[in-house]
């Protein structure tokens, strides 16, 4: 009986789901219409809002913890081997959110960059170094 339920379950979500594969078409082969827009909007969230906030909240753990290190455990041994930890988790979390942010930088400025050319005043020059 479990099994009729789940096909049934199964069908129903396929059949609601075909219309949005209808609407998930690319326009044209140079634009990508709605969904590049969607993913452009999303990179913006992410670059603007999103890292930074999340920078944010790793900078005020890493505080809490040397707070937390210094002040709180002047003579509590556990309160500064959490203070440390603290410390040593957002300072990873740093890295992460620093390396998240270059993978996707460097895979949205692939594939969605405005130019299909090099800028050649980007590129270095060492025409000035031979004689």
């Amino acid at each position: 009986m479990k099994r009729i339920g789940y096909m049934i379950g199964g069908s129903s979500s396929i059949a609601l789901a075909a219309p949005l594969l209808a609407f998930a078409q690319i326009a044209d082969q140079a634009n990508a219409g709605g969904f590049e827009q969607l993913l452009r909007n999303i990179l913006e969230f992410t670059n603007g809002v999103l890292i930074p906030f999340i920078i944010g909240i790793g900078f005020l753990v890493f505080v809490w913890g040397m707070f937390r290190y210094f002040i709180a455990g002047g003579a509590n041994d556990e309160a500064k081997a959490s203070g440390k930890s603290l410390m040593i988790y957002a300072t990873l979390g740093f890295v992460l959110i620093i390396v998240f942010w270059g993978i996707i930088n460097l895979i949205s400025g692939s594939l969605f960059s405005d130019s299909d050319t090099l800028d050649q005043n980007l590129v270095p020059k060492v025409d000035n170094l031979l004689p």
